[in-house]
């Protein structure tokens, strides 16, 4: 008889052995969930305590073998998240009722859909994953946690949350998908004439203030690198007032060190400087575009360093979707089209849940409402062979 599954919490990614962790790998993997990720993370000064950011992480082993793994921190407050509750906090708090320390299931500063909850392959994964998020809660109500959060996560992953009674909140980003181009041509012929002329005066403003583009990847890139593109991500969190740089120089040195083949760096150069860049992180079928910074303003320079360069990129070597990060309704004009994100949430507070649940249930009837007018705001034709 096989032996019972045990709930075991880790106070770091490095205590979960990296054999263990590589078991849980499957065909929906993604690059944030790669060990090496979410262990600089936290070894570099970003997810840790001192940040706000507590390793709480929910693990079911069976003897000596991992069967599931929920990547989990305690928080005490709610930036770096990108599922915004801070409106649910103060309403708790405006109330008398305890928001924080929370338990948010998540990968760090990453608003990107993938597996929240792993699961070895040759485990029955519904089963398995209905058992973490019992144990996620289990746990934050033994150790008096108002709530749990678990971010963007998959369908199915939403499903099974719903099932266990998980209120469930749904989001909106902008993704380009790549239908089976064969050049950059046909992309543009979806869009009307008039569209498609704004696009290539948008493209071509680059070449005409003397700015060449280039991606570089793999062993192109090298840890030395990581001053320049922390500097780049550091220009644009600075620019705003509610920018923090939750991202050490560490962090980028350490991920070029252990996943170049993840990366790529997309660079703008104007008399052989780089002037801009977008730091990505892509697997065989996606590109996440990631941070962007510039240290010269040229008219133009975001959309070619983030959309069209990368675009181009995309059709080039087959990449079926480009997710080019939160927010950012001009994407819709430049080919990118809505996607739902998901996220699970379960509050102990009775009054508290039942605010949260009216809400997040108007909140998706709204998001379903402007979905249609939202896509058709795109100005894109159908995909034709032809």
């Amino acid at each position: 008889m096989a032996s019972e599954l045990r709930t075991r919490i880790h106070d770091s990614i490095a205590s979960i052995p990296e054999a263990a962790w590589e078991r849980l790998r499957d065909d929906a993997w993604t690059p944030f969930q790669e060990r090496a990720w979410m262990l600089a993370l936290e070894e570099t000064g970003c997810a840790v305590p001192t940040q706000g950011w507590t390793p709480h992480h929910v693990a079911l082993w069976r003897g000596d073998r991992l069967v599931a793994l929920c990547p989990a921190y305690i928080r005490d407050d709610s930036y770096g998240e990108f599922v915004f509750d801070h409106a649910w906090a103060g309403a708790a708090r405006q109330a008398g009722i305890r928001y924080y320390p929370k338990l948010t299931a998540a990968v760090p500063f990453t608003p990107a859909t993938g597996r929240r909850l792993l699961v070895a392959p040759d485990e029955p994964r519904a089963d398995r994953v209905r058992d973490l998020l019992r144990a996620l809660v289990s746990t934050a109500q033994r150790e008096r946690l108002s709530t749990v959060h678990v971010l963007f996560v998959t369908d199915d992953e939403a499903a099974t949350a719903e099932a266990e009674g998980f209120a469930i909140r749904h989001g909106l980003q902008f993704h380009w998908d790549n239908p089976g181009y064969t050049d950059y041509e046909q992309y543009l012929a979806r869009f009307s004439h008039g569209r498609r002329k704004s696009l290539r005066r948008e493209q071509r403003a680059a070449s005409e203030q003397g700015i060449a583009l280039r991606t570089r990847r793999g062993d192109a890139l090298t840890p030395d690198d990581a001053p320049m593109i922390h500097e780049l991500y550091t220009s644009t969190v600075d620019r705003f007032v509610w920018g923090r740089r939750y991202l050490t120089p560490g962090f980028f040195r350490r991920v070029l060190e252990r996943l170049p083949d993840r990366l790529e760096l997309v660079e703008a150069l104007r008399d052989g400087r780089v002037i801009a860049g977008a730091f990505n992180v892509a697997s065989e079928t996606h590109l996440y575009g990631r941070y962007w910074g510039c240290f010269e303003e040229h008219p133009f320079l975001h959309f070619n360093v983030c959309y069209y360069h990368s675009i181009a990129e995309c059709i080039r070597r087959g990449v079926r979707r480009f997710e080019g990060g939160a927010g950012g309704e001009h994407k819709l004009s430049r080919g990118f089209e809505p996607s739902v994100t998901r996220s699970a949430h379960w509050l102990f507070h009775p009054g508290l849940d039942r605010a949260v649940r009216d809400f997040t249930a108007r909140e998706r009837r709204a998001i379903d409402a402007e979905l249609p007018e939202i896509r058709a705001s795109t100005g894109m034709r159908p995909f034709t062979t032809g």
